[in-house]
């Protein structure tokens, strides 16, 4: 897929869709999760990203999101994360979906982002419903290994999708709308192996019965995940 073989597709099938995955964030400091360098070689997923290890050690479990929100309260946007958002503002992209939760879309300017994964926006307490933003969740972490609720006490649940939950209903109800209605869908650093999302790639796909032209193209970035 050449650059400008990808502005004939963007420019003849509209709407245009994104998704992205780790590989888009990677220039932006942040590692992905499926490559040799990865953060899955390093931290086995099922003792620190599944729903049942945090209900039964979360302070170990935020060892390594505190290292997480530490290196995302820094991060900024890079190019990739830029030229999305000056497309949709140009009315090229009509949203990203993204499998991220570090908000760089967000801070490089993109409007219409649907977070499939949930965000770092926020942290909440699975006992009483209190919800922490996050700059209040990174000046816990300054002084305790985890997060604790300041109504109840226990300790606080990102707001991301861990292994074992159930992805935000609303939000994977507009990816998926927004895929089949794509005539193009840009997939953009990511390794397409984590479903439900990787499936988004056949409901453009599958929406060719009404609109034989629908594509769905995957485009990687430098560090993309393997």
């Amino acid at each position: 897929m050449t650059i400008d073989r990808l502005v004939e597709l963007v420019a003849a099938q509209q709407p245009c869709v994104v998704l992205t995955g780790a590989g888009i964030s990677t220039e932006s400091g942040i590692p992905d999760f499926r490559s040799s360098g990865g953060i899955w070689a390093q931290y086995d997923p099922m003792a620190y990203a599944t729903i049942d290890a945090f209900l039964a050690d979360p302070v170990k479990v935020w060892d390594f999101y505190a290292k997480r929100f530490d290196m995302l309260a820094t991060a900024q946007p890079n190019d990739g994360h830029r030229a999305l958002a000056e497309l949709e503002q140009r009315g090229w992209v009509r949203a990203v979906i993204t499998q991220n939760v570090d908000l760089l879309h967000e801070r490089a300017g993109s409007r219409a982002v649907v977070e499939v994964h949930g965000s770092i926006r926020t942290s909440s307490c699975l006992d009483c419903g209190t919800i922490l933003p996050f700059d209040d969740v990174v000046r816990l972490l300054a002084d305790e290994p985890a997060p604790a609720c300041p109504s109840c006490g226990r300790i606080l649940k990102p707001d991301v999708v861990m292994f074992g939950e159930l992805l935000p209903e609303a939000a994977i109800a507009r990816a998926t709308q927004l895929a089949v209605q794509a005539q193009l869908l840009l997939v953009v650093g990511s390794s397409l192996e984590v479903y439900p999302v990787a499936g988004l790639t056949l409901e453009t796909l599958a929406s060719a019965g009404a609109s034989r032209s629908s594509t769905a193209v995957r485009r990687s970035s430098t560090h993309a995940p393997r």
